[in-house]
């Protein structure tokens, strides 16, 4: 595969008849195509599978594809009553950019589709990847899910609890930094924030800016908690499954392995490594990729380990796309506990909002997205009744630092301020906040957590989209 350019995660395409789509290949191969991020290529290639089925059912080669055959496709995937999968808008948005990358590559002309016209965009295109839980809903998904707790909240029987600290010392740390999974998923164990800030209940680090959406590198900060599990992840399952690995000769077999030699300090820290045929090399920290992060060892006292944070069970660094697979797992056993056998029956889209509200779902961006929504409550809890500001003196201060969804819009990294407020914050945008958080009373850290989970369920009540334990609480009292 590598004498003909193709990597691992790289799609290829099977005719019917068995044989390579030799030109599909090619597109595989494309500038166009190669410079997606390794998720996008796996997405658009599912996307376009199933295009290519349906325009073969049809007897249709795809570079003969009409604005008929795709509106067709379109109205199978996004309204037949026939169709018991039918996709969003959102989702529809995101297949319609991938037929288009291939249709301009294969210079069809007329475009049967292009994600640039309306008419070819969905109207109702909004992002079913934004989602929130309160705090109190994570910590019963984490435990049910991650955790393998009954509803009675003790240890099931015969729970496989090998990888629960690294599972559940990741979902902590996405909570606390609001980092994307690939951002998260992919820091190396020198990058774990340990730089404390001046009150100490925070520390700060720095994400790399190859790993990030936007390619520019920022401060990420993470409470010292969650640091502190991820560290008892290092000492107790990361360290077990690098013995086993250097056990059974794992790392000595891996065809590359890049040796660190040194990190240097400075504006731009550089990694400087030897590879197994004993060339010296470096290169900028912010410019690793994950997949040039995979290959890093540290010298331990052992052997060689990997320098990658996340490892499975076999000592190998752990994919960020594999995050998937692990809350999936954990949506299924909280379904499992939480539900009965006929609501489990219907897929998540198709239950009622009852019964999706008795059992939590969420996913790596929902940690992300949770983040900002506790980030900005809290922030404006500082704002309105901790330094018990006046409206000038609020003012003032958001013209010296900015205001509470500034500082926000920094912490995620975005662009612009407008994109914190209607896709990651919605449930918020339209509330006062003051007046919400006019029953908070901070007297005690106690009593501020308490009303914290009251602001949470009052958000959770009046807004769409937040999912909280209240319903489940009520059935569990009667």
């Amino acid at each position: 595969m590598a004498r003909i350019g193709l990597k691992p995660g790289d799609p290829v395409f099977v005719r019917p008849d068995g044989l390579v789509d030799a030109g599909l290949l090619d597109f595989a191969q494309s500038n166009p195509f190669k410079k997606l991020e390794r998720e996008s290529k796996r997405n658009y290639s599912t996307d376009i599978r199933l295009l290519l089925e349906f325009l073969s059912s049809r007897g249709v080669e795809w570079r003969e594809a009409t604005q008929q055959d795709l509106d067709d496709f379109r109205n199978w995937r996004c309204e037949a009553p026939q169709n018991p999968e039918r996709i969003s808008g959102a989702k529809w948005d995101r297949e319609a950019a991938a037929f288009t990358k291939l249709f301009k590559w294969g210079k069809v002309h007329p475009l049967p589709v292009d994600i640039s016209r309306q008419e070819d965009r969905a109207a109702d295109a909004v992002s079913s990847r934004v989602s929130w839980l309160t705090p109190r809903t994570w910590g019963l998904w984490s435990d049910v899910g991650l955790r393998g707790h009954t509803h009675g909240g003790m240890a099931a029987p015969g729970w496989d609890s090998r990888t629960e600290i690294r599972n559940t010392s990741f979902v902590q740390l996405l909570l606390s930094s609001a980092l994307r999974r690939q951002e998260g998923g992919s820091l190396l164990t020198f990058e774990l924030p340990t730089q404390r800030l001046r009150h100490g209940r925070y520390c700060h680090g720095r994400v790399a800016a190859a790993v990030t959406r936007s390619k520019t590198s920022r401060v990420f900060y993470a409470s010292i908690d969650a640091v502190g599990q991820v560290e008892a992840y290092i000492a107790s399952e990361r360290a077990w499954a690098i013995q086993r690995a250097q056990a059974a000769g794992r790392y000595e077999r891996l065809p590359e392995m890049r040796l660190i030699t040194q990190v240097t300090s400075g504006r731009k820290p550089k990694v400087e490594w030897i590879d197994r045929n004993g060339v010296l090399e470096e290169k900028e920290l912010s410019r690793l990729n994950w997949m040039d992060r995979q290959l890093l060892f540290l010298d331990g006292p052992e052997g060689p380990e990997p320098a990658y944070l996340w490892l499975t069970e076999q000592g190998l660094p752990m994919t960020p796309d594999r995050w998937n697979g692990v809350f999936r797992a954990a949506n299924q056993r909280c379904d499992s506990v939480l539900l009965t056998e006929d609501e489990r029956k219907l897929t998540r889209d198709f239950r009622l909002t009852e019964v999706q509200g008795k059992s939590p779902y969420a996913t790596p961006h929902s940690a992300r997205h949770s983040a900002a929504l506790y980030m900005l409550i809290l922030l404006n809890e500082l704002f309105e009744a901790r330094y018990g500001l006046t409206k000038a003196e609020r003012r003032d201060f958001a013209m010296l630092f900015g205001d509470p969804w500034w500082l926000v819009k920094t912490i995620l990294g975005h662009a612009d301020v407008e994109t914190t407020k209607r896709h990651y914050l919605a449930p918020v945008s339209h509330l006062q906040l003051e007046s919400i958080l006019a029953m908070a009373e901070t007297t005690a850290e106690k009593s501020e957590v308490e009303n914290l989970d009251g602001v949470f369920a009052r958000l959770a009540r009046e807004s769409s989209g937040i999912q909280d334990i209240d319903t489940i609480l009520d059935r569990a009292a009667s």
